[in-house]
């Protein structure tokens, strides 16, 4: 039995995952962005996936087997169109910030990601008129509110930062037209993984008649992270050959052997963060009952909201205009009050389904 309140708060663990995820790089000293970007995105693609995979569902292969080879194909190669976001995201921040990359792309995702889906299916309608439908469109909409003000404030944050001149000396510089364009292709690129999730979802569904119960969004997310894995395996293997950054990874004596582990050990966190977001994003997809599509919304929101309270507590915001801060908080009661609105909407929808 669907529980949505259960689901909004695994969503939330979620949340904290995938707003943490990042944050271990901070402690990765002598290794460059290929490096630390190869072993994290093969343990969060690939390796874990596969491992946690193999743990949760039972006969995995006969999963497969059973699937259509069209889903299959259709859900990895989603998942290798959405490893180009991830690279476009990166190279965004350059231009106008983390913030404001952080917010724009993932608001982006959270629509379309969303909305794409049921347009696909043709349920669109049916969902907003159905039990619940018309609160949980508005809470969507309060989220998307919430996205747009984080947005405000990470703006201002930037520009607090670069008239402070507060990043080691070295104003920011901005390039809004590149910055912007490659922040727009992230965000529909990472709506392109939700997308591929929802066409894995027959897979899902086989994994639940084996027996998986709440762990079978596991099978599928084998399918969209596998295809990640490949495009990024590919592209970070050539820059590191080209750069001559490959090396570091086998060079315990030139990195010095307590960096070579201590790099490693905070890749291998991060590919553990990331895809313990999804991990929970499995779990807490099944408790949304009846509105499982707002799923992808709440974790989107969740994700941003977390980001911005991880930002708080590193003290990212410290030095900043009241004005800016103000702005922050009330973005994140937004999203707070939007996560209610949601959760409680997805609970009317599946108390009717459950015959309460």
């Amino acid at each position: 039995m669907s529980n949505p309140v259960l689901g909004t708060l695994i969503h939330a663990i979620g949340g904290v995952a995938a707003s943490t995820c990042y944050v271990p790089f901070q402690k990765v000293k002598k290794w460059s962005w290929d490096s630390y970007w190869i072993v994290q995105a093969s343990f969060a693609w690939f390796i874990f996936p596969f491992l946690i995979g193999f743990l949760t569902v039972p006969n995995l292969m006969s999963v497969f087997t059973d699937a259509s080879s069209t889903v299959l194909f259709n859900a990895t190669l989603l998942g290798a169109i959405y490893g180009f976001g991830g690279m476009c995201f990166g190279f965004a921040i350059r231009h106008i910030g983390y913030s404001l990359t952080y917010t724009i792309s993932i608001g982006i995702s959270a629509i379309l990601g969303t909305i794409v889906p049921l347009i696909m299916h043709g349920t669109l309608m049916e969902k907003f008129n159905g039990p619940g439908g018309y609160t949980i469109f508005f809470g969507m909409f309060l989220a998307l509110i919430g996205i747009i003000i984080c947005g405000i404030a990470g703006y201002r944050k930037e520009k607090d930062l670069k008239n402070n001149n507060a990043n080691g000396g070295e104003p920011l510089t901005f390039n809004m037209k590149k910055g912007l364009t490659l922040t727009i292709i992230a965000g529909v690129l990472s709506a392109v993984f939700g997308i591929s999730l929802e066409v894995g979802a027959p897979v899902a569904e086989i994994a639940g008649n084996y027996g998986a119960g709440n762990f079978e969004g596991n099978a599928n997310l084998i399918l969209s992270t596998g295809g990640a894995f490949i495009t990024n395996f590919i592209w970070f293997t050539v820059v590191g050959l080209k750069n001559n950054t490959l090396k570091e990874l086998v060079d315990i004596k030139g990195v010095g052997k307590q960096n070579y582990y201590l790099n490693l050990g905070m890749s291998v966190l991060s590919g553990a963060l990331w895809y313990g977001q999804f991990f929970f994003y499995g779990i807490g997809h099944v408790q949304m009952g009846a509105y499982k599509f707002a799923s992808w919304v709440l974790h989107m929101s969740m994700l941003i909201f977390f980001s911005y309270i991880v930002g708080i507590v590193l003290k990212e915001w410290k030095q900043v205009t009241k004005r800016t801060y103000f702005t922050l908080i009330i973005a994140l009661v937004v999203l707070v009050v939007s996560f209610i609105i949601i959760a409680y909407g997805s609970k009317l929808g599946s108390d009717v389904t459950n015959g309460h």
